[in-house]
């Protein structure tokens, strides 16, 4: 198994072809079979200490701390926007300790506002767009499209759209978008018949 690196998901996602695929799992044999698929990250939502024992692809942390992304072996640590209410201090100390962790820092954000607010305070490398559409009538594909535009050059744009298709994927990535969070079992319906070479 491959050791943990500074900015391994970064990497991952700047420098592979076409858009990266990152998998939520709640379980080993869920990372286990997402590497098996071709998937380029997994992402736990929940405290999975056994996590990098099960795969060395990267890890993005989403549960307890950025302190605790790290003790877990994880590459990044996800600072969701909405739990810290208008605590912009807090928020950036999260981020700026996740990055003297050594890990990569995803920001989630859900609306253009949250995304300006975000922007003015600290300075993500990677944005994850995500959410309920303000209209219920509306897709949540059409919503992250419309975030998009707003992340500025150079930024890495990841989507979370759990119940992605084959053709929501494809959209994402004639849009520009760099990588998709989903939540399923068949990742190699998304990426294609054959996994990509490592």
């Amino acid at each position: 198994m491959n050791e943990r690196g500074p900015r391994r998901l970064s990497q991952a996602i700047s420098e592979g072809d076409g858009i990266s695929v990152l998998v939520e799992v709640s379980a080993p044999e869920a990372a286990r079979a997402a590497a098996r698929q071709g998937a380029d990250g997994v992402v736990v939502r929940r405290a999975a200490p056994t996590a990098r024992e099960a795969t060395d692809l990267p890890i993005v942390w989403c549960a307890d701390d950025p302190a605790a992304a790290d003790a877990a072996g994880a590459d990044a640590y996800l600072v969701v926007a909405a739990r810290y209410g208008d605590d912009w201090e807090r928020l950036a100390a999260d981020h700026a300790l996740t990055l003297e962790l050594g890990l990569d820092c995803l920001v989630e954000v859900r609306d253009e506002e949250e995304l300006e607010a975000v922007l003015e305070r600290v300075d993500p490398e990677i944005l994850l767009l995500a959410g309920t559409p303000p209209d219920p009538d509306a897709a949540v594909l059409d919503h992250v499209l419309e975030l998009l535009p707003d992340v500025p050059a150079g930024k890495l744009a990841v989507a979370h759209l759990a119940a992605a298709s084959r053709e929501d994927v494809e959209a994402l990535e004639r849009a520009g978008v760099d990588a998709v969070v989903v939540d399923t079992t068949d990742v190699r319906s998304l990426v294609g018949d054959e996994p990509p070479a490592v």
